[in-house]
């Protein structure tokens, strides 16, 4: 490793043994008390066959050599709170405390969805809040809060589609999806009963708007498609794929996990899109990683709103808020209550937070990635020259000359101290390094990104194998 690259470091010890290396017979972490009831021979109670003498090769250690070695150990964990989380595609940016102390206030983290809707106008103002601001960024008409998460809001999305379709008499067959969209958009598409049929993409990482003109007939009820896609590129034609699928009587279905992209700056309702899902705790802000929880709102145009899912919240005389649990059209519940409120709230703290700095926040992160672009191009290969969005994919086409694949690099990055980013990810990619710093990061944690980045790429040109 180069003596001039600033190495992060986040851990205590970045070394540290196995706890069977710290072992000395005759050390013990415990000791127990008296014996306050009669001594018994464990075999003759328990049966010679459940008798252990002992743990051949368990570690003897002292107390203070657990606690530390676990403690140490658990530095070793990655957070957004320790470093930078530069994973393409999923937004692990920062998580701003505000968000965490609102969320925790009583009348908001104490209440239960069954109480009396008369002692939950404060929760249910709340999501409303929440809806109107989700509309005014997406451009929308209508949206349900329910889904869970970015793909339970694809199915849903779908579902509606669907079943507005079937309301005019045939809910089609197939479902269209660019090769650059979320892995997620397939699976969900014959989740909901569709087929599915991929589209290449243009040589420039566009869809090819005289070859969707072919594929789009009367047995297609959508087009899924990721905006900007997962190249990190801005689809410049989604006015003209709206246009072509309208015609057919088909709807545009946009995947908003990458909003982090547009929010504040354009609005895919303005644009042509139907229906669209966020990822809240993506672009907004909420925790998320390990599994959840998230959410995945839907944001959708008035033609999709009487199919939305149950209850719908809705202002009665009085400015009294409910939440109806029937409509005649609905697809039914996706989930129990009214989402993860918590993550709600926390969404809704950020938005407030922000106001209209939500543009600049989006401009950051544009920037930071085409920061990141710059200085890397050249020493790793960029496949796509299209201006980047909120995140920038290379390959690992230099590096393979010398036989150091991308998830060598990933792993060669931890030990520079920051968590890799995405690999191997778009498929349209191959040995992608898929790359989102997020407007979290500043100029300082970008410069020392780079600096592991050329590093590394300086190590697989000259000795190649500590990469490997």
């Amino acid at each position: 490793m180069s003596e001039e690259i600033k190495k992060v470091s986040r851990h205590t010890n970045q070394n540290e043994g196995l706890i069977f290396e710290k072992s000395s017979p005759g050390k013990r972490a415990f000791e127990l008390p008296p014996l306050d009831v009669p001594e018994a021979e464990p075999a003759k109670v328990l049966g010679a066959h459940h008798r252990r003498e002992g743990i051949e090769g368990f570690p003897e250690v002292s107390e203070i050599e657990v606690v530390r070695h676990f403690t140490r150990l658990s530095t070793w964990n990655h957070a957004i709170d320790l470093g930078m989380y530069p994973l393409g595609s999923c937004t692990m940016k920062y998580n701003p405390r505000v968000n965490e102390f609102v969320a925790r206030l009583e009348g908001i983290a104490t209440e239960h969805p069954y109480q009396p809707q008369d002692v939950s106008q404060g929760c249910l103002k709340i999501l409303r809040l929440l809806e109107k601001c989700l509309l005014e960024i997406t451009g929308m008409d209508a949206i349900t809060l329910q889904p869970a998460a970015g793909a339970q809001g694809e199915l849903t999305g779908l579902l509606l589609i669907r079943a507005y379709l079937q309301k005019q008499g045939n809910p089609r067959k197939k479902v269209l999806i660019p090769d650059s969209a979320h892995g997620t958009n397939p699976a969900t598409a014959v989740i909901a009963g569709y087929e599915v049929e991929n589209i290449k993409s243009g040589a420039q990482g566009q869809v090819d708007l005289d070859g969707l003109r072919k594929l789009v007939n009367e047995d297609v009820a959508a087009l899924m498609i990721t905006n900007p896609s997962t190249l990190g590129i801005y689809e410049q034609n989604l006015p003209e794929i709206a246009q072509i699928l309208h015609a057919k009587g088909a709807l545009l279905y946009m995947d908003g996990a990458n909003m982090n992209a547009l929010a504040g700056i354009t609005r895919p309702g303005d644009l042509g899109v139907d229906v669209m899902h966020l990822n809240l705790h993506k672009t907004f802000s909420t925790p998320h990683g390990g599994g959840g929880p998230g959410a995945g709102p839907v944001a959708m145009r008035r033609i999709l709103e009487p199919f939305r899912p149950v209850p719908i919240l809705v202002e009665k005389e009085g400015g009294r808020l409910a939440l109806v649990p029937v409509l005649p059209d609905s697809i039914g519940k996706v989930k129990a209550f009214s989402s993860n409120f918590g993550v709600l709230v926390r969404a809704l703290a950020y938005i407030l937070a922000y106001g209209p700095g939500i543009r600049r926040a989006t401009e950051d992160a544009v920037l930071n990635a085409n920061y990141i672009r710059k200085h890397l191009e050249g020493v790793y290969d960029l496949p796509y020259a299209l201006p980047s969005m909120h995140e920038v994919v290379f390959s690992d086409a230099i590096q393979k000359k010398n036989g150091v694949n991308t998830m060598d690099i990933a792993k060669r990055l931890i030990d520079y101290g920051f968590h890799p980013y995405t690999t191997a990810f778009p498929l349209i990619v191959p040995g992608a390094l898929m790359i989102e710093p997020t407007e979290s990061e500043s100029r300082e944690e970008c410069d020392l990104f780079i600096d592991a980045m050329k590093s590394i790429a300086e190590e697989a040109r000259t000795q190649p194998e500590i990469v490997k």
